[in-house]
């Protein structure tokens, strides 16, 4: 049952995404990139997440509201699977997220990134890349859009992390942006490198702003280590609700092992 449900929800969610890349492709030469942000933001990514709920079975719980709705700030998220990048975009109004330059090569989908005005950076740039990501955010911020990142910069398996990379705060400072720290637990049910997906709750977690003052290295540990920390909470959580998650995120580590 788990395995036809998955299939499902992975067959409508990327459908939609997949037909919601073609329109903007088509379209979002033409028109205002409002409006392109707007059919991602209201229309498309919901009913995108519907499907994955109502055929895969991943509900979404939101914590933190309060804290949502900041045009001016930058949301610091954990990164474990593809659905946390789906459902922020919903959450966090016109959110602008960083992203490798090389995922906007992919023809069709990567234009679209580029249409709706997320942020590329070319990682082996340098001092220039981050410039150039500062002069980027500073626009987008100008529009009142808030700034997304993944401080770790890549996918991680729940429970485990690296030391962030220093982006986050580089724009948070020269922007003068608080940082929200989010914390979730979409690695459960939906892990990294895999289109297989399992049901049950998702829950993405706000938290207090952070203003980025003081020292740099004390001011990241500690925004990581709440990251963490609420993680790691919501994944025994996860564990206490969903015992089977540990069962098919052992198998997913097997099936990594041997690929």
């Amino acid at each position: 049952m788990f395995f036809i449900r998955s299939w499902l929800g992975t067959l409508w969610i990327y459908f939609f995404i997949a037909f919601g890349v073609i329109v903007t492709c088509i379209f979002g030469w033409f028109v205002p990139q409002k409006w392109v942000v707007a059919y991602w933001n209201r229309f498309q990514l919901h009913i995108a997440l519907w499907g994955l709920k109502t055929l895969g079975g991943i509900s979404i719980e939101v914590r933190g509201r309060q804290y949502l709705n900041q045009e001016r700030a930058l949301y610091a998220c954990k990164h474990e699977s593809a659905l946390e990048t789906y459902t922020m975009t919903t959450l966090v109004t016109r959110g602008v997220m960083i992203l490798k330059k090389e995922l906007t090569y992919i023809p069709f989908f990567g234009w679209a990134q580029w249409l709706y005005g997320l942020i590329p950076v070319d990682r082996s740039a340098g001092a220039r890349a981050m410039k150039n990501m500062l002069a980027a955010a500073k626009k987008r911020v100008e529009q009142n859009r808030p700034i997304i990142i993944f401080p770790e910069g890549h996918r991680m398996k729940p429970g485990t992390t690296q030391k962030y990379k220093p982006g986050f705060l580089f724009l948070a400072q020269n922007l003068k942006l608080p940082v929200i720290p989010v914390a979730h637990n979409t690695g459960m049910f939906w892990p990294r490198h895999s289109t297989h997906h399992f049901p049950g709750k998702v829950i993405i977690e706000f938290m207090e702003p952070m203003m980025p003052d003081g020292d740099k290295n004390a001011f990241t540990a500690e925004l990581q280590n709440k990251i963490e920390a609420k993680c790691a909470e919501l994944n025994a959580e996860t564990l206490e609700h969903y015992p089977y998650t540990a069962v098919n995120l052992a198998k997913n580590e097997e099936n990594d092992k041997a690929a």
